[in-house]
This record gives C-alpha cells, structure tokens and sequence, in this order.
C-alpha cells in the first residue's frame, strides 16, 4: 500500500516538523511494516511553468517527426515572449495547455535543462512528459496536457504536487484495513496520540424503495449491498490534476472520471466499489451463484467460463461481472465521444473473502478489489463508500444524485470477544494494567466492558481480531515490541540436546574444520535430476513423494538424495568465479513407504492421543538424515609454501571417514561403483549394524557425464551418506584413547595379492590376525611391476604397530603377532611376503 504523506495529513494533524522518515519510524514501531520512503520530486528545481502553445512548425527531413513550437509562459521567461521549443510529441495542438520545463531547471536524474541546438532550432527549454517528471504514464504516453481552466505561467511544481512523501506499506494478510488511507491513518493517530478525521463519517440517507433495484439470492457471499445512481454527467468532465496525481502516488493509472472516483474511494476507505453504465444494464441487478457453462467477458477482454462456484453479479441477460474481482465488458463506463456515459450505477458491496479469494485464483485474476476482499473490508463502510462517490460525481462531473437508495443488508450481531483483564499481562510478560489495556483497545476501535473479565466489541473494520490473544497483540504492538524485555527461558535440568542433535552438530563442525563450507539447499527436486545423475532405472531413489501443491511446477518432488542441490550451489557458485569449492550439507531426504497411507486431521481442542500421533507417524514418508559434500578446484593453495594440490577422490572419502569418527563407527571402505560416480574411482562406504554389514554411501570422482550434464569442471568429486545408519553403527559414547607409557613397535610387511583382491579385505585380514597387540595399520605404498611380481599381480606395503598396555613388547611377540597376521591374509586373500 503506497500511502503519500500530503493525503494522509489530511486525516492526521501532523507536526508540521514530521518528515516521511518519522512517520515510518512511528508505524514500525506499531507493527507495520513500512519498507521505504519514497522522496518523490527529489533533486527537482524550477522554473517549471504552465505554458500555452501559440503555435505549431513541422519540420521536416528528418527520421522522426519534429515539431518547431512557440508556447506563451507569461513573465515566467522574465521577457513575456514566447518561448521556442523544440519537441518530438504528437498528442498536443495549439491552444493546449502543457508543461514547461525553462533552462536553468533540474529534472529528477540530475537532468540540467539549458538552451541548445537542435534539428537547426535552437531550443530554450522542453515540453514535459509525465515520465520526464517522475509522475509516471498518465495513459497518453505523450506531452501532459492540462486543462483548460489552467493558468498560463502557474507554478508546475505546485500544481501538479510534484514533490510528496510516499510511504510504502508491506500489508500482511490479517490487516486488510491498511490498504486504504483511512486505515493508515487511524494506525498513524494511534501512534502520534492525536484525533482521526475519519473519512467515512459522512451523512448517508437511509434506503428507500426508489432505489435501483438489486435481488440478492446468496445472503451467505453478499451480506451487504449497497446501489446507488447518478444522472446528467458531463461527457467533457475528466479527472482534475489532484484527483489524477493522488492516483498515480498510490500506483494507478487515471483513466476516466467515473472509474478515477471509485478508484480514489476505494483507496481513500478500503471498500471496493463498481460503476455500471446504467444505459447498458437490463432490468434488476442480481447476486448470485454462477451456472454451468456459463461465460462472462471481463474488462480486460479475456472471455472466462465461469464455475458454479464463482459468485457473480448479473442483469436480466445474464452475468456482468465477477463479484469482488472485475466487472463485465457489456456494462463498461464509456469516456469516448462516441458512447459518453451520463448514467452510472453505483455498487458498493460486501463479498465473502473465501468466495471472492477462490475466484481470483481459479482465473488467475487478482486486482485491487479481490487483494481488498481476501484480507476484509469494513462492512460498514459500504454506505459511506457509495455516498462519497455519488458526492464526487456531482462536484466534478455536473451530475444529479437520484434520490433511490438501494440497501440490502444480511442481519448479522458483532462480534464480541471474552478475555481476562490481565491476559495482555501474561502474554507478553510485562504488568500493562487494565486500564492500559482499555486504553488501546478502545484506540483500535473496540467498545470494552467490564472489571476483571473484559467484554470487548470488535469494530466492523477488524475482522481479524476473533480471539482473546489477537487483542493481546493489539495491547501489545501499540505499547511498543521493542518495550518487552529480553528473557530467556529457564530449561529444566536434564532437557539439553539429545544426542542424535548432538552428532548432527558435532558432523558439523568437524567438516567445517575440515575446510567445508555447508550449503543449505531446498528440499525439492524433479525426477529428470536421476536421469543426469545415471540411475539405474529400477534404482529406490527414483521412488520420490510428490506434493499436491508444490511451490515450483518443475520440482513437484521431494528428494532422495542431497547430491542434486549441493551439484546446483556448486556450479552456482562456480559459475560466479569461485573455482575452489568445498561444500557440505545434513539434511532430510525422503522415502515414500511401501503402503501408502492418508493422515488424519488431528483435533485442536485437544492433545491427541499417542495412538492419533502414531497413525500419523505411520501416514509420514521415510525421513532418514543425510551427510554429503562436494569438491572442485584445489584442495590446498599453492604459494611460497609449495605447489598446492587439487582435489580429488581420497577427500570425498576422507569426509567420509570424519563422519564415522565423528559417530564413533567403523567405515568399511573399498571399490565400488555407482550412478553419478566414476565407476574405476569410487569407493563402496558400509558400515555394521547389529552384526550385519551395509552399505551406507557412497565417495569419489563424479562421472564425466555427470558432471557434464550439471555443468560442472572436470575432476569433481562428491560423497554422501546415510547418517541415520552411521549413527547406529556407533558407540553410544566415544572412549577416549589410552595413552600408553609403553614404547611402540613398528613392523612393515609387502604383501603380493592379485590385482583384484581389495585393499579393504587385506588390512581386515591383517587386522584381525594381529589380535589384541595391534594398535593401528596404515597402507603407505602400491607397486605393480609384472616384470617382478607377476602378471594380473600388486604389492601392498602396511605399517603394523603393535604396542601393550602393561609392558614393552619384544621383538619375538611384534614379530608373532605380525606372522600371525600375514599367516591370515595369505588364508583369506592369497597374499604372500614379497622377497
């Protein structure tokens, strides 16, 4: 809601003093969110005068028509000659009145205006377009052209109230009453402490049966209706410069007097309104429901089948118009020469919000009166809308006000509210009092009753507030957020983190110490992902839950794998020149289960029951928790120090490690192959679980199609795993290592296996040979030469060391323990000693 400040004083007797910033200050701190001030006419110097055109040369030879123009400016000139202008405009002729912008001026942009040559004239000053003057399109995309009545070497600058304050408002849903100037400014009064002149508090004359007549036959989608006709307007009559420019600061476009007016009261009061050419509507006005198939044109020319949903408001041919959305084209106000309309109908309405909502929506047409009926309008103010455009009509068009008056009005009690006078005391946590509780209140409008047990009214123009803790927030808000203390909550001994929160965090900070960066990245994908990652068409993975009403058509999916947001943050990111990339992410991923299963609506007024929560449970998608990271570029930065390294497989697999050591699990690492991995550099990740082994993930160099199809550079490699299963994989609590006083003994062994045989089915041999003595083993060297060892043949070289708890071990037991585990790898394996 775009709100000037000369508009809103005329409610509000601001200081003098008071700047937009101010006024913004004011209303955020009664809860509006104003998001920023607009300086309208700023950097704006004059001479800008009111200028007549005398006459009118074309010249000609040149690509584009020119005009060689003599305009009267009165002593704005300091001669009284006229001046000559040179202008590239169309839509003016002699005798109109125009803008004119004489040298020595400054438009907004800084745009110096000085006398200039030009097409072979010479130029002392322009002829102004709106846009020139920051106004915007008056919807003659030309020269502005005032009118007659204007007087020659006015001031522009204060007649066309080129410099204002714009406030523009960011309106939440539950406060349809701030999309007017009535409703900012009652928020404005409140804030400053001072009186309304309330705009809708005019003289209204009761109903009478000589009004235009209206039926009603959905009293449950129009409770209120409101017809009222004008006769005799001028065909000549158009908009006068205020009304035209109070329109354009709040973000519309002027185009006739008839729709100008409704258009500036329902901005004025927030009650959407509806002109009818009188000349073009058959018999009795109606409200209701819309048949099948039938068809409705709208003003902007688009013909729409409507719903049996869509309430519509009709004649005796049949709909014109979509209530509370956007009228018919077969009843349009006409401002041409050709079809003037004289004779209007008036329709100030009250629509149902969910009626008027699901309309907008099922034809995709939101406007100014829908955005108004969804949040709630003021029921109340329908009769005081409809009078303060018959009003306007009168006064700036010379028509008569018919003496009908047409109300229909649904019966209906207010709504009231029962709350404790201290229940703002114990929502917030401060001691208001009840008498500061009334207090604010009664400012929003509320009739308040009562001692200890409040019995509160609310005002017709607050549909929001329908509860005990709504006018809680009204207390509130209006004595000040930032006048709440800070208190934090007390836990209770014992209530901290659990420990699955505890791993996620602690995952998390050994890979951020590791180098990682964590991206968090939206929970959506669509299923043409799994083709650019290479799964296998029967791959659980590409069993996916859809939404019902997702927010991107094109991700209508939840994920099941954290890799295609990471691979999108990083080409993202690398796209944007950053070439070293080290990426993490934890999240949910999801697994539609075997049965499906519909959750049911819990109860409110209730704690469900445990059995409720468990079939909701039940009804949920498998959410297991993943781990997974990405890499590109160099791992380590060359410098003085060296010559860097970039990255490669072993990190994706060493990232997996740092989890596992992280959950205190054992990860099995050995070659594997799948999907988006390179299938000669991927390593398998598993762990144990119960006694059985699984896999868990996956790490290594991406595939080149993979990486091709993302976008990605060469060598990129990434690793993911299922944190969930980690976790049970590990030890409930981490044993710090012992440290020994006792010296190590350190055996090597070169072992030579078949090209085949995996590294990871070794060191477990070896492993579980050495016993209890072992401490660690370490592979620190691969050799293949056939000409020595063998065709098809490898050497692996481990570092055994072996160390007691309570002695120093001899050369004969490091030695034992090493032959012991040799002796078990050559069972398990074929390994022998290389000589």
């Amino acid at each position: 809601m775009r709100v000037p400040l000369s508009w809103l004083r005329e409610y509000v007797d601001l200081p003098a003093t008071e700047t937009g910033r101010d006024v913004q200050a004011k209303l955020v701190s009664a809860g509006l969110e104003v998001e920023t001030v607009e300086q309208l006419g700023d950097g704006l110097k004059g001479p800008l005068v009111v200028g007549q055109v005398l006459t009118i040369e074309e010249l000609e030879g040149f690509k584009k028509p020119i005009r060689f123009c003599t305009v009267d400016v009165g002593m704005a000139n300091g001669s009284g000659e006229p001046q000559e202008i040179v202008c590239g405009a169309r839509n003016f002729a002699v005798g109109d009145k125009v803008v004119v912008v004489l040298p020595g001026a400054v438009l907004p942009g800084d745009f110096a205006i000085a006398a200039r040559k030009t097409y072979g004239k010479t130029s002392h000053g322009m002829i102004c377009s709106g846009d020139e003057l920051g106004m915007g399109d008056d919807g003659s995309h030309g020269i502005i052209v005032l009118p007659p009545e204007s007087e020659v070497g006015k001031d522009a600058i204060e007649l066309l109230e080129l410099v204002d304050e714009v406030l523009d408002i960011a309106v939440t849903a539950n406060r349809g009453d701030c999309l007017s100037l009535r409703g900012v400014a009652r928020e404005t009064a409140i804030a400053y402490g001072l009186p309304l002149r309330d705009p809708a508090l005019l003289d209204v004359p009761g109903p009478n049966a000589y009004g235009y007549p209206v039926q009603v036959t959905d009293p449950v989608g129009c409770d209120r209706f409101t017809a009222r006709t004008v006769t005799g307007l001028s065909p000549e009559a158009r908009s006068p410069i205020w009304l035209q420019r109070r329109l354009q600061k709040v973000g519309m476009r002027p185009i006739s007097l008839a729709v100008d007016v409704t258009n500036y009261v329902m901005m004025e009061l927030g009650q959407p309104l509806h002109a009818y050419d009188r000349a073009l509507v058959q018999g009795t006005v109606g409200v209701r429901r819309a048949q099948e198939g039938e068809k409705i044109t709208t003003l902007d020319g688009v013909e729409r089948v409507l719903h049996t949903e869509d309430l519509v408001i009709t004649d005796d041919r049949g709909p014109i118009g979509l209530a509370g959305v956007m009228g018919g084209a077969n009843t349009e106000i006409g401002d041409d020469t050709e079809r003037a309309t004289t004779d209007v109908v008036i329709e100030a309405a009250h629509f149902d919000a969910v009626s008027v909502a699901r309309t907008a929506r099922r034809h995709k047409l939101s406007s100014e009166a829908s955005r108004r009926f969804e949040r709630g309008v003021d029921p109340q103010a329908a009769a005081a809308a409809a009078q303060r455009t018959v009003d306007l009509l009168v006064l700036l068009a010379g028509g008569s006000a018919e003496a009908g008056v047409t109300e229909i009005v649904a019966p209906s009690a207010p709504h009231t509210i029962s709350a404790p006078a201290d229940h703002p005391d114990k929502v917030a946590g401060v001691t208001y009092g009840r008498e500061t509780v009334v207090r604010r209140l009664q400012q929003v409008g509320c009739d308040v009753y009562g001692q200890d047990e409040l019995l509160v009214t609310v005002p017709s123009w607050r549909p929001d507030l329908v509860a005990a803790n709504d006018l809680a927030e009204e207390v509130i808000r209006l004595e000040g957020y930032e006048n709440l203390p800070s208190t934090l909550p007390r836990p209770r001994a014992g209530h901290g983190l659990t420990a699955r929160q505890r791993l996620h965090r602690r995952v998390g900070r050994a890979l951020a110490g590791a180098g990682y960066v964590e991206a968090l990245s939206y929970p959506f994908l669509g299923e043409q992902v799994f083709d650019q990652l290479l799964l296998a068409a029967d791959d659980p993975n590409r069993q996916v839950v859809r939404l019902v009403n997702p927010l991107n058509d094109e991700e209508p999916a939840l994920r099941t794998t954290l890799l295609a947001g990471l691979l999108g943050a990083l080409r993202r990111n690398d796209g944007r020149g950053s070439h070293d990339l080290a990426l993490f992410e934890t999240g949910l991923v999801f697994h539609p289960r075997a049965e499906a299963a519909v959750a049911a609506a819990l109860p409110v007024d209730r704690r469900p029951t445990v059995e409720e929560i468990a079939a909701l449970d039940a009804a949920l998608p498998d959410q297991p928790r993943h781990v997974a990271v990405v890499l590109t570029g160099a791992r380590e930065q060359a410098g003085w120090w060296g010559k860097g390294r970039p990255a490669d497989w072993a990190d994706a697999v060493e990232a997996a490690r740092v989890v596992a050591r992280e959950a205190g699990a054992e990860l099995i690492v050995r070659k594997g192959q799948y999907g988006p991995w390179h299938p000669g550099r991927t390593a398998e990740l598993a762990v144990v679980v119960d006694g059985v082994e699984r896999v868990v993930g996956h790490a290594g160099e991406l595939h080149p199609r993979v990486l091709k199809a993302f976008g990605l550079p060469d060598r990129s490699s990434a690793m993911e795993l299922d944190l969930d299963a980690v976790e049970a994989a590990g030890v409930a609590l981490v044993q710090a290592p012992r440290i020994s006083t006792f010296p190590m003994a350190t055996q090597d062994v070169a072992l030579v296996v078949d090209a085949g045989v995996a590294h990871a089915d070794v060191e477990a041999a070896l492993r579980d040979g050495a016993g209890e003595l072992l401490e660690s083993i370490r592979l620190f060297d691969v050799y293949e030469n056939a000409g020595q060892l063998g065709e098809g043949r490898k050497s692996l070289a481990y570092a055994l060391r072996f160390r007691a708890g309570d002695r120093t071990l001899t050369v004969d037991e490091a030695s034992a323990a090493r032959d012991a585990a040799v002796a078990l790898a050559g069972e398990r394996v074929g390994a022998v000693l290389r000589s």
